[in-house]
């Protein structure tokens, strides 16, 4: 089966994604301001730069799409049909480097979540995660 983009549009089109500042995140920052909840962005002297973090909690948040980062079971995790081994192969490196920033925050005493993109676009799923944001002490 072959990708229904060309090997160029598809590279267009993955090179026009942005690391920084995406929908997903966003939304979270959005409702996690609302909700009284103030952060630091990107912060790039910690592993990882995390997308959003809460220094007096020492609570590090990953934004993650499910594409990039290969949300498990989710229908965004899907892997284009054209230069299958290259995308398997970036995928990889990509929930490796994941686990590694994990691991180094972890080390340095930081707590790690992580929300997926998808759970973003839900309200009731957003709300909950940032309850459990609150549950770590100020």
């Amino acid at each position: 089966m072959t990708d229904r983009l060309s090997t160029d549009r598809r590279s267009w089109l993955m090179s026009r994604v942005s690391s920084k500042d995406t929908a997903p995140e966003i939304r979270v920052r959005s409702a996690a301001h609302r909700r009284g909840l103030r952060f630091r962005i990107h912060r790039r002297d910690l592993p990882g730069s995390p997308d959003l973090v809460f220094p007096k909690r020492r609570l590090a948040i990953f934004v993650h799409g499910c594409f990039w980062h290969r949300h498990p079971g989710c229908r965004k995790a899907s892997t284009p049909k054209s230069n299958i081994a290259f995308w398997q192969k970036k995928f990889a490196q990509n929930i490796e480097r994941d686990e590694l920033s994990r691991r180094k925050l972890q080390s340095l005493g930081w707590q790690v979540l992580t929300i997926w993109e998808c759970e973003t676009k839900r309200e009731d799923t957003l709300y909950t995660f940032l309850k459990e944001i609150e549950k770590y002490g100020n």
